[in-house]
């Protein structure tokens, strides 16, 4: 038996404990999960938290969560008036409701606040992972109550940008005035597909409209997408068809239950709070300074500050530094670790000293443009160098 099949062999016993052991699985996790089968979807399911221990238990969550996401988007992916029970109340709702309603309590107010997040959900799934053409390409299993509603539930048609009509007048002396119509329509980095399927991209978009909705006092923040890519990317790509088909509730809950870690990284009033990002930079600052005090002295005479590179580091998990496949493999070993945003920190602290020499070097702009644009390298040599400090 190769080493690789040993190794697969392991995750498969672990997975197949009628009472998983968490802290074993943890240490499998850590060193990389084989990209076969259903075993990193499985895993991060239950490093994240969304299914428990006891095997006998995960069908009764699987089932509850995934009816509860249907009931979230039968419930709030509609614009109001075309509510399910409408013919009931439509003659109330025109009476007590209206679209120029400024009362806190109007589906219409409500329903105009929302599309101010939404727009730029839609902005920014619109360029999810753009080095890969996975998010474009349209999902096996498109939402059945959303790509047959002639529209209606259709996120990105609430927003979709008008076209804007120009005209160049041209009159010389008195001659005929010569009017010229122009045309433009803002340009669609995705596009949407047509009724009755739906791209990867609509799919995110979908999620983090109901996360915000769920969740006012955060709502959405910009970054949000790049940390639900890999999440998503990953259940969606689950080699079973029957885990697959799920794979956009699956991804809402993982993806709920990471950010009930790291909200702190995106509540403003929060920067500062033990979990906040402030803090997060400042405990990065003192663990390259306690391990390399020459490099650590060197950006502090060239105020090169660690919001100018780590903010971004931090608060998105690496997923903007590295190509995709290199995120999830980092993200099996952040998931697996209890102490998940300190083994962040010492990859963090790990990737400034791997590139020690070159920051000696450098002046100001050259070590900005390093560390904000770092370079290719092997992932497996990263996390080790982060092990070891």
């Amino acid at each position: 038996m190769t080493v690789f099949k040993a190794r697969v062999k392991e995750f498969e016993d672990a997975l197949a404990e009628d009472e998983i052991d968490l802290s074993y699985l943890r240490q499998l996790c850590f060193n990389g999960i084989p990209d076969v089968k259903s075993l990193r979807p499985h895993c991060w399911k239950l490093l994240l938290g969304y299914l428990g221990t006891n095997r006998e238990s995960w069908k009764e969550t699987l089932t509850k969560k995934r009816a509860l996401y249907r009931q979230f988007i039968e419930e709030l992916v509609l614009p109001p008036g075309l509510k399910e029970d409408h013919k009931l109340d439509a003659k109330s709702d025109c009476l007590n409701d209206h679209p120029l309603s400024e009362g806190a309590e109007s589906a219409w107010n409500i329903f105009f606040n929302d599309n101010e997040f939404l727009l730029q959900i839609d902005k920014d799934v619109r360029r999810l992972c753009p080095d890969i053409s996975f998010f474009q390409q349209p999902t096996e299993y498109p939402c059945d109550i959303v790509v047959n509603s002639n529209g209606e539930r259709r996120l990105h048609q609430r927003v979709v940008p008008s076209v804007l009509k120009a005209a160049n007048v041209e009159r010389k002396g008195l001659g005929i005035t010569k009017i010229n119509l122009i045309t433009k329509r803002s340009e669609e980095t995705y596009e949407a597909m047509e009724e009755g399927q739906e791209a990867h991209w609509e799919v995110v978009q979908r999620i983090l409209f109901l996360y915000a909705k769920l969740n006012p006092g955060q709502s959405y923040v910009q970054g949000m997408n790049e940390i639900i890519g890999p999440i998503y990317y990953v259940m969606a790509s689950d080699p079973d068809p029957d885990y697959r088909e799920h794979a956009e509730a699956d991804c809402f809950f993982c993806f709920t239950a990471l950010m009930a870690e790291m909200r702190d990284f995106f509540i403003k009033t929060l920067d500062d709070s033990e979990g906040g990002i402030k803090n997060m930079m400042k405990r990065l600052s003192q663990m390259l300074q306690e391990r390399d005090l020459q490099i650590y002295e060197r950006l502090k005479s060239q105020e090169l500050h660690p919001q100018y590179y780590s903010f971004r580091w931090i608060s998105l998990i690496l997923s903007q530094e590295f190509p995709l496949p290199d995120v999830v493999r980092i993200w099996d070993s952040v998931f697996s670790d209890e102490q998940r945003f300190q083994f962040l920190l010492k990859i963090c602290c790990a990737m400034i000293l791997i590139q020690r020499d070159q920051i000696l070097q450098n002046d100001f702009a050259s070590n900005v443009k390093l560390l904000q644009n770092y370079p290719f390298m092997d992932v497996n040599v990263l996390l080790s160098k982060a092990v070891s400090l």
